[in-house]
C-alpha cells in the first residue's frame, strides 16, 4: 500500500512538474513579460508643450509673398526694435517667412538645457530650405516664456522647378533645429512633497492594474500599493520605507508583470492601413463580397446623311452605359478564427485594403469581431 502511494505521489509530482514547465509556453502565446516603466507613467511627471511665433530669413526668393501681410508687419516690428524705422507698406521681400515654432519641454528641465524645435511655415512660402530662424520666445499654456529658439533649419524635403514643371518631395515648409532652443525657466516637479506615487497605465485595464499592485506588494513584502481604478495604482511613500522618492520610483519601474496585448484593430481610412493584434478573435461569420461597376461614357460621333439626300454631316453626342457585375465571392470563418485566417480569406476573394476596412466595419456591426475597432 505504501509502495502504491509512493508511486502515485511520484506521478502527481511529475505531472505538476510537466504542467509547470508547459504553462509558460502555453501562456507565451497570449501573455508577455513587460516592465512597469514601459506600460506606466508617473502622475505629475510629464512634458510641457511650448509654442512661439517668429521669422525665418535667408531664403532664396521662396518666402512669403506680399499678400501675407503679417510677415511684413512682423519684419517691420523686428527692425524697429533694432533701431530701423520703416513702413510696412513699402517693404517688399521674398527671403522671409513667418513660422510657428513648437517644442516639448521635458520634465525636470533646468535653465541652460537644450531641446529640439520644429519650425512650420504659416504663410504662403514655397520653401524654407536654407533659412535661419531668428530668436523666438517659446511660451507654455500659462503664457510664460520657458525657452528661446534660434538657428539654421534642417529640412527633410525639397521643391524645385518652375511653371507647370515642378517637383516637391516631403514637406519643404517644415524644418527642424536639433537642440535649437535653450531652456530659460525651469519646470521642475518637487518629488520631496510626494506622499503618494501614482502610476498611470498607458492602456487602462483592471487586470493589469491588479497585477501591477500585486507585483509591487510582493516585492516590498507588505501592502504598499493599491489599484484605485483601471488606470491608476497608488504607492504609499511612507509605507514603502525607501530613502527618497526617486529611489522608490526606480525600484517600482524595474518590476515586471505578465501582460496581455489588447484585442484591438486600428484602421486608417485615408491610407488604407490596417493594424490588428494577434489576440483578435472572430465569432462564426460569413462574408460575401461582390463588385458592381457602372461606367457611363459620353462620346462624340460623326453622323453621315443617307446617300442622295439633302442631309448634312454633323457631330452628335451619344451616351453609352456599361454595367459589369462580378459574381459575389464568400468566405466562412469558424468560431475562434484569428487574424491570419481572416486576412488570408479576404485576400483569396481579391479584397483590397479599402474593401477590408469596409468588411471589418460590417463584421464589427454584426457582432462578429471580438475586438475594439478604432478608425483614425
Amino acid at each position: 500500500m505504501d509502495t502504491q502511494l509512493l508511486k502515485a505521489s511520484r506521478c502527481i509530482a511529475a505531472l505538476c512538474l510537466i504542467l509547470a514547465l508547459c504553462s509558460p509556453l502555453l501562456a507565451s502565446d497570449t501573455m508577455h513579460k513587460v516592465m512597469l516603466r514601459d506600460i506606466t507613467q508617473i502622475e505629475g511627471v510629464r512634458d510641457n508643450q511650448l509654442v512661439g511665433y517668429g521669422l525665418v530669413v535667408g531664403l532664396s526668393r521662396t518666402g512669403d509673398t506680399q499678400q501675407t501681410f503679417f510677415t511684413v508687419q512682423t519684419l517691420a516690428n523686428s527692425l524697429i526694435r533694432m533701431g530701423v524705422q520703416i513702413s510696412p507698406g513699402v517693404v517688399v521681400v521674398k527671403n522671409v517667412a513667418a513660422v510657428f515654432v513648437t517644442a516639448n519641454l521635458p520634465p525636470f528641465a533646468r535653465p541652460g538645457m537644450r531641446v529640439d524645435v520644429t519650425v512650420s511655415s504659416v504663410g504662403d512660402a514655397k520653401s524654407i530650405v536654407g533659412g535661419v530662424l531668428l530668436l523666438t520666445a517659446l511660451r507654455a499654456a500659462n503664457g510664460q516664456v520657458y525657452a528661446e529658439a534660434q538657428g539654421p533649419l534642417v529640412i527633410g524635403g525639397y521643391s524645385g522647378g518652375s511653371g507647370g514643371n515642378t517637383r516637391s518631395v516631403n514637406h519643404p515648409t517644415v524644418g527642424r533645429i536639433a537642440e535649437g532652443a535653450i531652456v530659460e525657466r525651469e519646470a521642475v516637479v518637487d518629488l520631496t512633497r510626494f506622499h503618494t506615487v501614482s502610476l498611470l497605465l498607458l492602456n487602462p485595464d483592471f487586470t493589469a492594474a491588479r497585477d501591477v499592485a500585486a507585483a509591487i506588494n510582493s516585492d516590498f513584502g507588505k501592502p504598499v500599493a493599491n489599484a484605485v481604478d483601471s488606470s491608476r495604482i497608488d504607492v504609499d511613500v511612507a509605507q514603502a520605507g525607501e530613502s527618497s522618492v526617486p529611489i522608490l520610483i526606480s525600484r517600482v519601474q524595474n518590476l515586471s508583470i505578465l501582460a496581455r496585448s489588447p484585442a484591438k484593430v486600428v484602421v486608417n481610412e485615408r491610407t488604407g492601413t490596417i493594424v490588428m493584434g494577434g489576440d483578435v478573435r472572430l465569432s462564426p461569420v460569413s462574408v460575401i463580397h461582390g463588385s458592381l461597376t457602372i461606367d457611363v461614357q459620353t462620346i462624340n460621333i460623326v453622323s453621315q446623311p443617307p446617300p442622295l439626300s439633302n442631309g448634312e454631316t454633323k457631330t452628335v453626342t451619344e451616351t453609352r452605359l456599361n454595367v459589369n457585375d462580378a459574381p459575389a465571392q464568400s468566405i466562412q470563418l469558424q468560431e475562434g478564427a484569428n487574424v491570419d485566417e481572416l486576412i488570408k480569406g479576404l485576400h483569396a476573394i481579391g479584397a483590397t485594403s479599402h474593401d477590408i476596412i469596409a468588411i471589418l466595419q460590417a463584421i464589427k456591426a454584426a457582432g462578429g469581431l471580438q475586438a475594439d475597432l478604432e478608425v483614425i
